[in-house]
């Protein structure tokens, strides 16, 4: 459904679908994806893109576009709000989070092994907002065939939340390095309706504040209706708002 004439490269970040793990022993950084991204536009000889990321994606899009800002045309956030801020009085349970679930992960035994429709029933109980034909599609890379069944590609590790712990205060500071266009596709049911049922306090409105504040009429945003996978679940839903985007046109904001 996007605009034939671009050339899309998706990228799998390290220890995740196809990718390689990295070495026992080490840990999976938000910072490392970031690198992920760096050696392939490098390799690809790209000097200027767009980025179209969602959720996790989308943090590092907006750290990738503020670090690279020469690089990046067009930061188009789909359920995301570009960065992923730390609450300073929740630093250190952060941290200790982190590390004691490395620890407990660096002791598992081996990939477990499930049936095609065990795999398919445990990334649906994993992932809500998913549906059945959905979570198939993320399978076709997601999993492999094994003698006994199907195991999971991606490396247990990458479930420790290793963000980087940014406060509110410094993404912010970091946001006026952006000098792309930016586009926010909120969905009614994703992480906007957490930011409302208060899991993330007042995070999310300061960072759209921002972002309005720092980037003035490069910046857009839309709301539209569905989950935090709806670019799955409905991707005609949100298909021409990222065409208008690309081709720089116009979007009228509307609740779709």
């Amino acid at each position: 459904m996007l605009p034939q004439d671009h050339y899309y490269v998706a990228l799998d970040f390290s220890g995740h679908g196809l990718s390689s793990h990295i070495p026992i022993g080490m840990r999976y950084q938000h910072l490392d994806y970031l690198s992920d991204v760096h050696r392939v536009v490098t390799s690809l000889g790209w000097k200027r893109f767009s980025i179209l990321a969602h959720s996790m994606g989308g943090f590092l899009g907006g750290i990738f576009a503020s670090v690279f800002p020469e690089t990046v045309q067009h930061l188009i956030l789909l359920d995301s709000y570009g960065f992923l801020p730390v609450q300073t009085d929740l630093l250190t349970s952060h941290l200790k989070k982190a590390v004691t679930h490395y620890s407990r992960l660096e002791g598992a035994n081996g990939a477990k092994v499930y049936t095609p429709e065990g795999a398919l029933q445990r990334l649906l109980d994993g992932n809500p907002s998913l549906n059945s034909d959905t979570a198939k599609v993320l399978l076709q890379r997601g999993t492999k065939p094994v003698p006994d069944g199907v195991v999971f590609n991606r490396d247990i590790r990458i479930t420790v939340n290793n963000s980087v712990p940014l406060s509110t205060e410094q993404c912010l500071y970091m946001m006026k390095s952006i000098q792309c266009n930016v586009h926010v596709i909120l969905a009614n049911e994703g992480i906007s309706a957490d930011l409302m049922r208060g899991v993330y306090t007042d995070i999310g409105q300061n960072l759209l504040t921002g972002f309005k504040e720092n980037l003035k009429e490069r910046f857009q945003s839309t709301v539209v209706d569905g989950n935090h996978f709806v670019h799955l679940n409905e991707p005609e839903k949100i298909a021409k708002v990222i065409a208008n985007q690309l081709y720089e046109q116009p979007y009228i904001h509307s609740q779709l």
